[in-house]
């Protein structure tokens, strides 16, 4: 069987690692970090615990088909599973809150009808439809199968055009989708907040955006007992079992090529490892030199995160996710609270972390902009400046530090004349390939564990294959 040396310990790479190493290859995985797991780390400090990436998982699924094609014990025996309900509060710029349910249209419609008026339900529920609509004609190709070789078609816009009349009116950004077809600025902020969650700004991202909020709303919110890095842990220990091999604190500087494909990786150290195929998890177009760059898909935002210790308990009818839309100039700001004992020393502390989304090209400074995010926190968590002990603020560079780009990688989307495709899973240099948030189908907790599925298939099948069923 083949040697395969796999760069870097993110998710993607890690998940492709598992699937090889069933598959009876030798594999290797080089980390420049001293730890696994890529974006998905945590902080820890005085009994307090928090994820300083991904907090929810979506589309469990795809983890579910990790761990039966790598062993006898299924996810939910290596990772407690709980649907996050409700999958998330908001609030709005006017003060208005709804409540939306976890993967329930009808209630989602409900809930929508009694906090904004008679009618934004059904509004939202006919987006929904429209929404599937772009769902179901990218689902495979974005998802589940290769990039084509001509990937033209996916370039092309899937959401459908709002009828008006005679006429077809085209939608080509998100927030024109908001604008013209919610007619609620409350319903059109619920949108936005869809867009900028995954890092997009829907005054640019293309209208096919419209599947970000389909696919939460559908399949639903998880959270992962102890956090998300748990399941980077498992993971792990997945990888482990079947005789992965993990080098942490080595940095790969290249890919050896030898008659025309890959050939093994060069270390910082300056030693090689020869190989048959090399995985590459990361960054595109990093460790890539040939002339035929591949694809890279930049959409120019990180994230900011701020981990806050509180004194006191989680009261009884808080939330694990609410949305704060932006007021006053303060951001919008994600919430999260998790009702996870072992995330803080015991029942009179709290953990919630802050998260934004930012751009990488922004001069802001981030101590001030994380007081703007704490305070937009406060309308989610009562008496939070009273209970606050300390916070620890994670900005791009920390970003930057973790995972080798401050960027963070959003999923493929279609439209945009293609700009928001990524690479593809096999480079332009035979027996190299890509995996992980910055390959196809994109960044996402589920989109990477898809990348390594596809990855692994291309190595094992070859040409014959046509992507997960």
């Amino acid at each position: 069987m083949a040697r395969i040396v796999v760069i870097g310990a993110g998710l993607g790479a890690m998940a492709a690692a598992a699937r090889l190493a069933v598959a009876g290859h030798t594999v290797t995985v080089h980390e420049k970090t001293s730890t696994y797991g890529g974006a998905v780390g945590r902080f820890e400090r005085d009994g307090f615990a928090f994820d300083t990436g991904p907090g929810l998982l979506h589309l469990p699924a795809v983890y579910r088909d990790l761990f039966v094609k790598t062993g006898k014990e299924p996810l939910e025996e290596c990772v407690s599973l709980t649907q996050v309900d409700p999958a998330a509060r908001h609030v709005f710029a006017d003060g208005t809150r709804v409540d939306l349910p976890n993967a329930s249209r009808a209630g989602t419609v409900s809930a929508l009808d009694a906090a904004l008026g008679a009618g934004a339900g059904e509004r939202w529920g006919d987006f929904l439809t429209r929404a599937r609509e772009a769902w179901d004609r990218t689902r495979r190709p974005l998802l589940e199968e290769p990039q084509p070789a001509d990937p033209a078609p996916l370039s092309r816009e899937p959401y459908p055009a709002l009828k008006a009349g005679l006429l077809r009116r085209p939608t080509t950004t998100l927030a024109q989708v908001g604008a013209r077809e919610l007619r609620d600025p409350r319903l059109a902020a619920l949108l936005d907040a869809y867009a900028w969650s995954y890092g997009f700004d829907p005054a640019t991202a293309p209208a096919s955006a419209a599947v970000l909020p389909y696919m939460e709303q559908t399949f639903g919110s998880w959270y992962v007992g102890g956090g998300l890095r748990a399941l980077a842990d498992a993971v792990y220990e997945r990888c482990r079992k079947r005789r992965v091999e993990f080098v942490f604190d080595t940095a790969v500087e290249d890919v050896l090529e030898k008659d025309g494909r890959a050939a093994g990786v060069r270390l910082a150290g300056g030693g090689t490892v020869e190989a048959d195929h090399v995985v590459s998890g990361a960054p595109v177009p990093a460790l890539h030199h040939s002339q035929d760059v591949p694809r890279h898909q930049a959409i120019g935002t990180s994230r900011m995160t701020v981990c806050l210790a509180l004194r006191g308990p989680r009261e009884a009818d808080a939330v694990h996710r609410t949305v704060v839309h932006a007021e006053g100039g303060r951001p919008t700001v994600t919430v999260l609270r998790p009702d996870d004992p072992a995330l803080h020393p015991d029942g009179a502390y709290e953990s919630v972390t802050v998260t934004a989304t930012v751009r990488t090209s922004s001069d802001e400074d981030w101590e001030v902009f994380a007081d703007l995010m704490v305070e937009a926190a406060g309308r989610a968590v009562p008496g939070l400046a009273e209970r606050l002990l300390w916070r620890h603020v994670r900005t791009p560079e920390d970003v930057r530090r973790d995972t080798g780009a401050a960027e963070v990688p959003g999923p493929a989307l279609a439209g945009a004349g293609g700009r928001l495709l990524p690479a593809a899973n096999r480079s332009p240099l035979p027996g190299l390939y890509f995996a992980g948030g910055w390959s196809h189908p994109g960044g996402g907790l589920a989109h990477a564990g898809m990348s390594g599925a596809l990855v692994a298939g291309l190595i094992v099948e070859g040409a014959d294959f046509r992507g997960s069923r």
